[in-house]
């Protein structure tokens, strides 16, 4: 079996010595690769070449190397830092891009999956919960304060959120660390900000179906292109999805979106892009298991019943993206989107228990969620002396406003007992009316920000700050809160770009995070505050697909928000949580037909302030490590057209709660993939391509307890595909 038990027989400075020969030797080996293939690829170009190759970019920010970087694992250029169109290698922060071939490489299927392969990322920390997408960055969540798309957050107030489907994007870019700066108020952690597929220039006609684990079958369509043939005027893009089917546990996911897009540009300097989207989901609220009251064991049982059990979710959102370029340095954009949620959902819970029979009673929850977003930006280049800027001044604005609605049965119903002996499912019954909690809250934030990246012969610097008003108010038939918050943030980065393709960098930067959650007295918790230094190293030979990073980071988040009564929803401040940790990552096409994407991630997390000093926070793991290689077989040989990929993921174990007293059991998981080019048999089937995917191929479903509630991960999944591009 895949799964093992990970036991201590070190001290902890012994772990964390371990930890750091592990990736020094990891960093070694990737140095030396690089550096060998550079050699060899130097050897093949002109020795007048001493500079890192550009990429043509022909879209505004946030949608630059949609085609470059759609061909390789190893993107070369971002806006997700600096809202600029950057190079990676000439960026002082720690970034991860997931291209889209690595998303169809891998077969990833949720954001979850798109993710979970990049250093300093982890996932799963409340098991297998398909109604949000549950990520961490270096130890701190990003599921409902770092999740944004096209550069604007895709917010979060009471319950619901905001999903995307992989297939609508082109790449997914994970900004390591506070980006308070650029983004306004956040986690620590950074963000998640998701690239949607726009009018490309070329033109694209694809279909596909897919069949999966527990009955799931999906189809899916992308069309793109020039609106008239020969011009590149206007240009249009439409991507849909249609899905039914389950996921393990009798969870439901269905979802069903359209996305279209519309670009004009009428000259060469002006571009607006239009685009929308509405999509439906649908899976279930309450996914974790039951506990034995007896044993205390974790059983493979849903404390829910899946036919009683949804969460129905329809969201809407239209937008648009302008830029206009002046002349001499100096280019405008604005960033506008609209967005609405309405989610319904109920389920049945556990209030208590007569022998293993569990009593069990229903609750309802709806939310509603409006929000208006508005990014404006002025980007000017000049010099000044030996300096040449790219300064960027911006103004945004975001206003949210919801309304929610809590109910449960106060007592339980006979009709929903379940006999963990004799396990049956399939009850029914009516939905409470939302008799326990009905609010409305509001969120608006206004931003002033400015950054510089400055360039001096091979020296990369950048300085940035940020004044952030931010005003939340909660209102209920008991009470109204009103929360106004202000606060200025900075970052700071220096880098070195030497001819070789080594950059070593060093950054700063500071975010917060205003709450409204309140303490058993009845006090609004203090906002949560981030500060993050960064000390690393990136390596790209020139004139290859290949991205290495080293980063040492020390990061400290204060005041975070921990639940400690359900029912009255009252909170601790946390206090102080300090993580000092190391990244690894390598993305790279080494080779003809070889992609390989590796990262391991050292993260000492630890509470230096407040309740339970010393311990360290609940679900965070010490070590992760991941390796994916995929290998596209040669035309010469005899199975050309063939495509295989596999997978390795270990996460460390883990501490259930922030007391520390028991652990979760570390885990490693086994993915692999394969996909066939038929139009290697002959070209009138060119374009036709079977895939196949399989994630956690031993069936491990880990037992995930997290703060006195226990979950299991995802089983086997499997998924078959059958695309045509033409």
């Amino acid at each position: 079996m895949a799964f093992f038990i990970v036991r201590s027989v070190t001290a902890r400075d012994k772990v964390s010595y371990r930890g750091r020969l592990i990736a020094t030797t990891f960093l070694s080996t990737m140095l030396c690769t690089g550096y060998a293939l550079a050699q060899e690829n130097s050897a093949q170009t002109s020795e007048e070449t001493t500079v890192l190759q550009q990429v043509t970019v022909s879209a505004g920010a946030g949608q630059e190397n949609s085609q470059e970087d759609n061909k390789t694992v190893a993107a070369k250029r971002s806006s997700g830092a600096t809202k600029t169109d950057t190079p990676l290698i000439e960026t002082p922060r720690s970034i991860s891009v997931v291209t889209r071939k690595e998303l169809e490489e891998r077969g990833a299927q949720d954001i979850i999956e798109a993710v979970r392969y990049s250093a300093g990322v982890t996932t799963g920390a409340y098991g297998f919960d398909p109604r949000f997408d549950q990520i961490y960055i270096r130890g701190y969540s990003t599921t409902t304060i770092g999740d944004y798309k096209d550069g604007l957050r895709q917010p979060y107030l009471n319950y619901g959120t905001f999903r995307t489907d992989p297939y609508s994007l082109e790449r997914v870019e994970i900004i390591k660390g506070p980006v308070s700066v650029l983004y306004g108020a956040g986690t620590p952690a950074g963000i998640v900000n998701k690239i949607s597929k726009l009018p490309t220039e070329e033109k694209i006609r694809e279909v596909e179906l897919l069949y999966g684990t527990q009955n799931r079958a999906q189809a899916a369509f992308d069309f793109s292109g020039p609106v008239t043939e020969g011009s590149d005027e206007f240009l249009y893009r439409v991507v849909g999805l249609a899905r039914n089917g389950e996921t393990n546990f009798d969870i439901a996911d269905d979802r069903y979106f359209l996305q279209p897009s519309f670009t004009w540009n009428p000259n060469a300097a002006t571009s607006f892009t239009i685009y929308g989207l509405v999509q439906s989901d649908e899976t279930d609220t309450d996914v974790g298991a039951v506990t034995d009251p007896t044993s205390g064991k974790v059983l493979h049982l849903r404390a829910s019943d899946p036919d009683y059990d949804y969460q129905k979710v329809r969201q809407q959102q239209i937008g648009y993206k302008f830029e206009h370029d002046f002349g001499n340095g100096l280019t405008a954009r604005q960033n506008l989107r609209y967005s609405h949620l309405d989610l319904r959902s109920r389920y049945l819970g556990i209030y208590d228990w007569t022998g293993t029979v569990a009593h069990r009673g229903a609750s309802s929850i709806r939310d509603e969620m409006n929000v208006f977003q508005a990014d404006n930006q002025l980007e000017a280049k000049f010099d000044t002396g030996p300096l040449a800027h790219t300064a960027l001044f911006g103004v945004d604005y975001t206003k949210v406003t919801s309304s929610f609605g809590y109910g449960m049965d106060f007592v339980t119903n006979p009709a929903y007992d379940f006999d963990i002996n004799n396990p049956t499912y399939g009850v029914s019954g009516p939905t409470p009316d939302y008799n326990v909690a009905q609010s409305d809250a509001d969120l608006k934030q206004t931003g002033v920000y400015l950054l510089d990246q400055m360039e001096l012969d091979k020296w990369r610097f950048t300085l940035g700050g940020r004044q952030t008003w931010a005003e939340q108010t909660r209102e209920s038939v008991s009470s109204s809160e009103l929360v106004k918050k202000d606060a200025f943030n900075v970052q700071a980065g220096a880098l070195y770009l030497f001819d070789n393709g080594i950059a070593p960098f060093a950054s700063y930067a500071t975010s917060f995070e205003p709450v409204t959650n309140r303490s058993e007295s009845g006090d609004i918790l203090e906002p949560t505050k981030g500060e993050q230094f960064e000390l690393g190293v990136k390596y790209q030979p020139p004139g290859t697909d290949i991205l290495l990073s080293a980063v040492a980071y020390h990061l400290v988040e204060k005041n975070k928000p921990v639940l400690v009564n359900p029912v009255a929803l009252t909170y601790r401040s946390l206090g102080e949580v300090t993580s000092n940790g190391l990244e690894l990552e390598a993305r790279a096409s080494i080779m003809d037909g070889l992609d390989v994407i590796a990262a391991y991630t050292y993260n000492h997390a630890e509470i230096t302030a407040g309740t339970d000093v010393g311990n360290a926070p609940s679900v965070t793991p010490e070590h992760v490590a991941t390796l994916w290689a995929n290998y596209k077989f040669d035309e010469s040989t005899a199975v050309s057209g063939l495509s295989v990929g596999a997978g390795v993921r270990f996460l460390s174990e883990t501490y259930t709660d922030t007391k520390n007293t028991s652990k979760n059991d570390a885990a490693v998981y086994l993915d692999a993939s394969a996909s066939y080019d038929f139009g290697a048999i002959d070209k009138k089937y060119e374009g036709v391509t079977a895939a196949f995917a399989v994630r956690n191929i031993a069936d491990d479903r880990a037992t995930v307890c997290n703060e006195g509630y226990c979950y299991l991960g995802q089983g086997r999944n499997i998924t078959a595909s059958l695309k045509y591009r033409w």
